[in-house]
């Protein structure tokens, strides 16, 4: 069969029957703005009871999958809201909903909420939770669920102290308080011991001249 070449050759090449075709590699899904959200989606609810209100605060999380079925799998943050009877809050607590989910959807690393959002401090002073541990404000409570839920879908990894860590923190506890290492792990905090500005945590004691 005669084929009329109306074009100049520039170039050609032999075409062998059994060459493999090269597969694409399928394209990774990443969070951007273009996303649309499907009609259900898959979250969490935390509720967090504050003495600053005779209501507690109910904070919903929804996921969005991303590149299911693949290796890359991964839950992402996709919305926030966050509900309550005490509407003396609502304003504020309504924008800060609009722009958490704004910098979800924005795509990217948004694990640098957590912190942003703890390091919030209250002027009028915080408050303590059950255990003794200092909650600068309802802003930082709301930073500490957001925290608890990025663990939960693995964007945040747990950094888990080793055994010798955990031995020293104890001998070290229990020569604070002058008592055995295996009486000291039963104690909640060692007496007179101050607050952990990192942690927020009653446990800080002074040892060999420093704070530890």
């Amino acid at each position: 069969m005669a084929v009329k070449i109306s074009k100049n050759i520039v170039g050609f090449s032999i075409k062998k029957k059994d060459e493999p075709i090269a597969k694409v590699a399928p394209t990774r899904e990443i969070m951007h703005e273009e996303v649309q959200r499907p009609d259900e989606l898959k979250g969490y609810t935390y509720k967090i009871k504050t003495p600053l209100s005779d209501h507690a605060m109910y904070i919903t999380i929804n996921n969005m999958v991303l590149n299911s079925g693949t290796e890359h799998e991964q839950e992402v943050p996709f919305e926030i809201f966050i509900n309550s009877k005490n509407m003396d809050q609502f304003q504020w607590i309504l924008a800060l909903t609009r722009v958490i989910s704004a910098v979800f959807r924005k795509g990217g690393d948004a694990t640098f909420m957590v912190e942003e959002l703890k390091q919030v401090f209250d002027p009028q002073g915080g408050y303590f939770k059950k255990g003794g541990r200092f909650m600068p404000s309802l802003v930082a409570e709301i930073g500490e669920v957001l925290d608890r839920h990025m663990r939960r879908i693995g964007l945040i990894k747990d950094q888990a102290l080793s055994s010798e860590h955990v031995a020293m923190m104890n001998e070290k506890r229990a020569q604070a308080e002058g008592v055995e290492p295996a009486e000291a792990e039963s104690n909640a905090f060692p007496p007179g011991a101050q607050l952990c500005q990192k942690c927020l945590t009653t446990a800080m004691v002074m040892m060999d001249g420093c704070m530890t």
